[in-house]
């Protein structure tokens, strides 16, 4: 097993790569950024004119492909979106042609009908409401149909909620240490709603089982255990020692946002996986992180 990894800098990303590096499994990275392990092939991977040449020159039996545009907040609406999905069906596509024997690719939770129910693959209505989740659908739609004319098992991850270090500060919990820790004012959350969170390094880990299983279909990446943004709250501060009410006075319902956005991940648990940080373990480790970025 070698695997090509793409999006190797991104906040994911580095798990995936540290993960495959402490596991031995020979991996190249590619993008335009060298990452701190692993061999490195520098690409744009929006030149989709030299993907053929990329996947040739990396050598790899499996693909892992995170890459994406991912600025925060702006990502949802970029018309870049539309770019990245061509570019990712086309890497799918031309690793299939150089004999490549799987391929992982990370979807998003966004691509599912939000209607307050826990979301399952293969009964959950594919509904996606922004331009980003629209993106994802197509780019799965289109390597789906890459894959299946060589042969090749395509496992498409349905990422829901990752945490933990290295996150955007900008991100609901990075700021809600900030908060806690006097660093930024208070700010409204949506107390009642319940999200499926799930500590990073545990995220990685399902990526990579479905790489070693040789998994296909669409898989969520997820807890399958929804908390409460409240509770969430209130765990941190008593992390951090700090009074959790001058954010949670705040708190309040958003117009348009789901009270329940979470994802069943029996299929995921049925390839061997198991959830390894519990969201206490986990939030103490980002909150750790934080106050020391």
């Amino acid at each position: 097993m070698k695997v090509l990894l793409t999006g190797a800098r991104g906040y994911l990303g580095r798990y995936v790569a540290r993960q495959l590096h402490e596991a031995g499994v020979p991996f190249v990275a590619a993008g335009r950024t060298r990452p701190p392990v692993g061999d490195f092939l520098p690409a744009d991977l929006l030149d989709t004119g030299r993907l053929d040449e990329l996947v040739t020159a990396a050598g790899a039996t499996h693909l892992v492909h995170l890459a994406w545009y991912v600025e925060h907040g702006a990502f949802w609406t970029a018309p870049v979106n539309a770019d990245w999905a061509n570019a990712g069906a086309r890497l799918a596509e031309a690793f299939c042609r150089a004999g490549g024997q799987h391929v992982t690719m990370a979807g998003t939770c966004a691509e599912y009908r939000w209607d307050g129910t826990l979301c399952r693959e293969d009964e959950t209505p594919i509904e996606p409401a922004t331009v980003y989740g629209q993106a994802k659908d197509a780019c799965r739609r289109m390597a789906q149909q890459a894959c299946a004319q060589h042969g090749v098992p395509l496992a498409w991850a349905r990422i829901f909620l990752p945490y933990g270090p290295g996150e955007d500060a900008r991100r609901l919990v990075p700021s809600l240490v900030a908060a806690l820790s006097c660093r930024q004012p208070p700010f409204p959350v949506n107390a009642q709603a319940q999200r499926d969170f799930l500590y990073v390094d545990d995220a990685a880990s399902a990526l990579l089982q479905l790489s070693r299983c040789a998994a296909g279909g669409a898989f969520n990446i997820s807890s399958g255990q929804p908390v409460a943004i409240g509770d969430v709250v209130r765990e941190l501060a008593r992390i951090l020692g700090a009074d959790p009410e001058p954010i949670l006075a705040l708190a309040a319902p958003r117009p348009g946002e789901p009270m329940l956005l979470a994802g069943d991940n029996h299929k995921l648990r049925a390839l061997g996986w198991t959830m390894k940080t519990t969201l206490a373990e986990g939030l103490a480790r980002a909150a750790r992180h934080a106050d020391t970025a």
